[in-house]
């Protein structure tokens, strides 16, 4: 081997390092990718419970039994309230999908450098058999929805498989 082919290959090294250094991965899996965990669970608790409170005040208002107007109108009112508070969650739900949507930009622009930088393509990967069989049940359990923006399936097109 020359000298001049190993030192081709130390600078490929010397750069390939520098590339795994500015991946900063431990980084990413200490506190980017939990944090990004931890936010979507909340965002998911968040949404719960929001939904639990409108559903239930809905259902409230569905058998109120006032003898007037106007003691209907204040017990619809008080549940229209408690709607309006329950979605209050969606400003904090939008903070956080926030902080999971710039980590993984983050990721991905890390990842995409470190890529472009050590010249690497796509290659065939070891299949992990049990991450396949989760795959497939959420594409079972999923079916075709929900739908990103785009081409969906119209309303009438879904109510006249049923009809």
């Amino acid at each position: 081997m020359a000298v001049s082919e190993l030192i081709e290959i130390a600078d490929y090294i010397t750069k390939l390092k520098r590339g795994i250094a500015a991946l900063r991965a431990q980084e990413l899996t200490r506190d980017r990718i939990p944090m990004a965990h931890d936010e979507l669970g909340s965002v998911v608790t968040a949404t719960a419970s929001a939904t639990n409170s409108i559903m239930e005040a809905a259902e409230a208002m569905m058998v109120i039994e006032a003898r007037t107007l106007d003691e209907y109108r204040a017990q619809v009112e008080a549940r229209i309230n408690d709607i309006f508070e329950a979605c209050a969650f969606q400003d904090i739900t939008g903070q956080r999908i926030s902080k999971v949507v710039d980590a993984l930009g983050q990721l991905e622009k890390r990842l995409s450098q470190f890529s472009t930088l050590v010249n690497v393509r796509d290659g065939e990967a070891e299949v992990d058999a049990e991450e396949a069989r989760r795959q497939a049940r959420r594409e079972t359990l999923l079916l075709n929805g929900p739908q990103l923006k785009g081409p969906a399936t119209p309303q009438d097109a879904i109510d006249a498989l049923f009809s």
